[in-house]
């Protein structure tokens, strides 16, 4: 049984719906309907196997497929500049919000190797290509936010220009994580900041339906939305 009729046969038809839903950007007919740790399962599988042979040749017809070579790129065990490469090949496949979080979530890699990820996902930060871009906000959210890299992440979310709307998202995301993390410097932040109005409120929002915001804080946020 090859990858594919793996994957047909572990699929969930309500589970298909219920994601076909979700991510209403891509054909519906390319998702199978498989939960992630089943995925998660068989990628690290396939990493400890031949998983060169897996990411050269098999399909990348599926929603699962694809999200199946990104699992694989964050469980093998390689160095720095071969794990760059795969990232760099992987990335133009990503076309929905599901797959770039999912596959950034699973680069651990990063943690081992933090100031050579920064550089690489700096190169895209300002790219044409809505899903790069995300990608750059999404490793920020799940490695950076931190003392060492919080003013150079506000500086790259006061230059990003992309009208895409997952990118606005992400960025919303990420400054309401920021504010989590960080709250005094986020407040600063978001009192003098360039981001545009919906991705501003959007921010605000995010921060107000956390659970780690007390409600004190979250009626100052609710007043500083724009006029």
């Amino acid at each position: 049984m090859n990858i594919r009729e793996q994957l047909e046969s572990l699929a969930e038809p309500g589970f298909q719906q219920f994601m076909a839903k979700l991510i209403p950007n891509i054909e519906s007919k390319r998702i199978i309907g498989v939960r992630l740790p089943v995925l998660r399962k068989m990628a690290k599988q396939i990493a400890e196997e031949d998983w060169k042979y897996y990411l050269e040749k098999y399909s990348s017809e599926s929603y699962e497929e694809v999200m199946l070579q990104g699992m694989i790129i964050g469980y093998i065990k390689e160095d720095i500049g071969e794990i760059l490469r795969l990232i760099e090949q992987f990335l133009p496949k990503i076309d929905n919000w599901s797959t770039c979080d999912s596959f950034c979530a699973g680069l651990k890699q990063t943690k081992k190797y933090p100031e050579e990820m920064w550089r690489f996902i700096s190169k895209y930060i300002y790219d044409q290509r809505a899903y790069f871009v995300r990608f750059s906000i999404v490793m920020i959210i799940f490695y950076y936010i931190d003392e060492k890299h919080i003013e150079k992440v506000f500086a790259h979310f006061d230059r990003i220009c992309h009208t895409d709307y997952y990118v606005k998202m992400a960025i919303a995301w990420a400054v309401s994580i920021c504010f989590i993390k960080m709250p005094e410097r986020t407040m600063t932040y978001l009192k003098k900041n360039n981001l545009d109005d919906f991705t501003y409120h959007k921010a605000l929002q995010k921060i107000r339906e956390s659970r780690k915001v007390n409600k004190e804080t979250k009626e100052k946020i609710k007043n500083m939305m724009r006029k």
